[in-house]
């Protein structure tokens, strides 16, 4: 609705003055350009952090055979063109004062300083330490959008998870046989493992259940349902238990930060109580089959190999510089394994300094929502902090352009304040 001004004019009585709607239009077409810019921007930033295999998850070629070297300049080239593409919606190179950007780009000092003297992988470090720096730019260039109340870059990442999820499906539709082999979900048309699909249905789940125990998608119950559900199946038939964990965690800490003004929420949880009493009684066999997964006491103790890996890590030998700087960024591995751990990956990269900033970053968001109002930013974003903390200690990515870095910024940029509402984008 538009204001009207009453003004007092001589001989003339008095006359309503509206704003013409035309002069609206062209801020009007101006943010629509802009949101457009967001979406392909962030969708680019999304395709960049998708790792691209030669097979599939199993060994098996994919069902639309993709040339390696396509697959690697789709998804490695994406990043320089988010970085124009942000460039040319923020032609002003206008940039939010965050302090979250800041200690990303501090992280990317540390990188710069780390690799003086990498562990004999300079080319693979110099080529990470520049696609961080771009990683990191881009935000800087969309901070102009962070903090907007229409959940913009939430939107955007749905979107993305969507696209994603969409083609799991579709692999499961044409190949049931592959893309259930070994009993766990992966992708068949894009090469996405079972932990990945695992990831994106659970941030997606995630998002969404929040989102409706906020009262923000009430216009549309069905697609709503339909895509909680699919989700919801996806992530159990990927049989993954760090994810899961951390699912049920962010939207505990989530819901509880709405409980007091959310009556949603207050039923949710009560029926979500009784039903998880109900199932440990009724379905207890079934529920340890499905986390165990067919592993002994010794894999579930030494978490699939992963404690050896990360022994080797930290008796690895290195002097004082690279105790505190590390190695360098690498493929996060150690001796052919992967590490497993943000942790340990961010202590063999980067040193002390690296595991104190990813800790700084986490800190920082998780403290921030406790000190801004209840709303529904500051719901997504605990509930994007604390699956983050959770699946930090088993995945790697927050000391490197990753999903998961990607993430945590979306998490960050909800907690930023909406002055932006009050005046155009910059163009």
């Amino acid at each position: 609705m538009t204001s009207s001004v009453i003004t007092d004019q001589p001989h003339r009585g008095i006359r309503l003055l509206r704003p013409s709607v035309r002069a609206l239009e062209p801020d009007q077409a101006r943010d629509r350009r802009a949101r457009r810019r967001i979406y392909l921007v962030w969708g680019l930033l999304f395709l960049n952090v998708l790792t691209f295999y030669k097979g599939t998850w199993n060994g098996l070629p994919l069902l639309i055979p993709i040339p390696s070297f396509i697959g690697k300049i789709l998804t490695q080239g994406s990043l320089p063109g988010a970085l124009l593409l942000a460039v040319t919606a923020n032609r002003r190179m206008l940039i939010r004062p965050s302090v979250f950007l800041s200690l990303l780009t501090l992280l990317v000092g540390a990188a710069v300083i780390s690799g003086v003297d990498p562990a004999g992988h300079f080319v693979g470090t110099l080529y990470r330490t520049c696609r961080l720096g771009e990683f990191v730019a881009t935000l800087w260039l969309l901070s102009p959008w962070w903090g907007r109340r229409d959940l913009l870059l939430v939107k955007c990442h749905l979107t993305a998870l969507f696209v994603v999820l969409g083609s799991v499906l579709l692999g499961l539709a044409l190949a049931p046989g592959r893309a259930l082999d070994q009993g766990r979900l992966s992708g068949e048309l894009w090469p996405i493992t079972p932990v990945q699909v695992s990831d994106f249905a659970a941030v997606a789940l995630g998002l969404l259940v929040v989102l409706w125990l906020c009262g923000e998608l009430r216009d549309r119950p069905r697609a709503t349902l339909f895509a909680i559900l699919a989700a919801a199946a996806m992530l159990v038939l990927t049989h993954t238990r760090t994810e899961l964990v951390a699912l049920v965690a962010g939207i505990l800490l989530a819901g509880l930060r709405m409980f007091a003004t959310q009556a949603r929420v207050r039923r949710l949880f009560t029926c979500t109580g009784v039903l998880i009493l109900l199932a440990a009684v009724a379905f207890s066999g079934a529920l340890t089959t499905w986390l165990t997964r067919g592993e002994n006491s010794k894999e579930l103790t030494d978490l699939t190999g992963r404690t050896a890996v990360w022994a080797g890590v930290l008796n690895a030998p290195r002097d004082r510089f690279q105790v505190i700087v590390g190695y360098g960024l690498s493929d996060k591995g150690y001796n052919g394994l992967p590490i497993d751990s943000n942790w340990f990956a961010a202590y063999y990269d980067l040193g002390l300094v690296g595991v104190a900033l990813c800790l700084s970053l986490l800190l920082f968001v998780l403290v921030s929502c406790y000190f801004q109002p209840r709303s529904t930013a500051t719901a997504l974003a605990l509930f994007l902090v604390t699956y983050l903390i959770v699946t930090s200690f088993t995945e790697t990515g927050l000391s490197d352009a990753s999903m998961y870095l990607l993430e945590l910024a979306l998490a960050a940029s909800l907690l930023v304040p909406s002055a932006g509402e009050r005046r155009p984008m910059p163009s």
